[in-house]
């Protein structure tokens, strides 16, 4: 097979491989190249954004492959000697002014379209104002505290009431690091930056949804998932109103979403086990732990309030004079 027509053959081949692969990541949804099912209306405007945007990139992108195998064929060395001069050709002035002004239009176009949308990815809507929900979101290594209205606490999953507009304040403790909170179905990622809040919102149908971090922030960065439980009203006000007295089950939850991401209780993993360990029954050594850290272990309790730490001693206190499982 002559050389020339070797080189179009690998050519048309690779572009056929990058076509079919684009096209299965399309048709794959949520795992692929489009982004997740959107759930709430500000996902719905991130969502028709990407289409529109990659519609013309896609154009774009098929358009100059095209030229480019085009030139390749038609002005290929063929038989000609490796010393001789192709063929001279000479500039276009209509061709350069398309080009020139082609990718402008395109751009504004695209710029018009986003900016159009932008007030409702960004801003919630007014005439829901009298049903807003305010929850706070802290990300911290290596979990994620979602405090309520009232100052109840939930760990590693934000229970929100449905069909009704949800705010997010968004940010990290002082003292710890980066992190990016992300709920596919609602739109896009925002970072948790020490000191500083960043807000966004989301009003989304019964069901459950994940989230994760999206920042790398530390060794156990791939265990920081989280689940968003979007209920009925009535069962949000009975979760919020029992949460914010504490007790077992908040115990649990910070055992599990905060000490078991580090701990196990029959064996060491990232940190030493802890099973039959007397601290788990001390309130006060917990909290002088939790709140000053020890080694390469972070203060991840620094903040916690006296029902936090008193929920998390109720639930360990279990563990203190034997091993288990977990």
């Amino acid at each position: 097979m002559p050389s020339g027509v070797r080189r179009f053959v690998l050519a048309t081949l690779a572009t056929t491989v990058v076509a079919l692969t684009t096209t299965v990541a399309a048709y794959a949804g949520n795992g692929g190249f489009l982004p997740g099912e959107p759930h709430s209306p500000n996902a719905h405007k991130i969502h028709t954004a990407f289409i529109v945007i990659s519609i013309f990139t896609g154009i774009i992108f098929i358009g100059v492959e095209a030229a480019l195998l085009l030139f390749i064929v038609k002005y290929r060395r063929g038989k000609r000697p490796r010393t001789a001069e192709g063929p001279q050709i000479h500039g276009s002035t209509k061709l350069e002014i398309i080009w020139t002004v082609g990718p402008v239009v395109i751009l504004a176009v695209i710029g018009t379209f986003i900016f159009l949308e932008l007030p409702g990815i960004t801003d919630a809507p007014k005439a829901a104002a009298a049903d807003q929900t305010r929850v706070h979101i802290s990300g911290r290594q290596f979990y994620w505290q979602f405090t309520y209205p009232n100052g109840a606490v939930s760990i590693d999953t934000l229970v929100a009431p449905a069909d009704q507009v949800v705010n997010e304040d968004i940010a990290a403790p002082t003292w710890d690091v980066i992190h990016s909170w992300w709920v596919p179905d609602f739109g896009g990622k925002y970072d948790a930056i020490p000191g500083k809040v960043n807000k966004t919102w989301f009003k989304a149908p019964a069901g459950t949804y994940a989230a994760s971090c999206y920042e790398l922030c530390g060794i156990q960065h791939a265990a920081m998932h989280a689940t968003v439980k979007v209920v009925p009203r009535a069962e949000y006000d009975a979760f919020i109103a029992k949460r914010a007295q504490g007790g077992v089950a908040l115990g649990q939850e910070e055992w599990q979403g905060v000490c078991q991401k580090c701990h196990r209780l029959d064996h060491t993993y990232i940190g030493p086990a802890l099973g039959g360990n007397p601290l788990l029954a001390d309130r006060r050594a917990i909290e002088v732990l939790l709140r000053n850290g020890q080694g390469q272990m972070p203060s991840v309790g620094r903040d916690w309030t006296s029902k936090q730490l008193d929920a998390l001693v109720a639930y360990t206190k279990q563990f203190a004079k034997k091993g288990g499982n977990g």
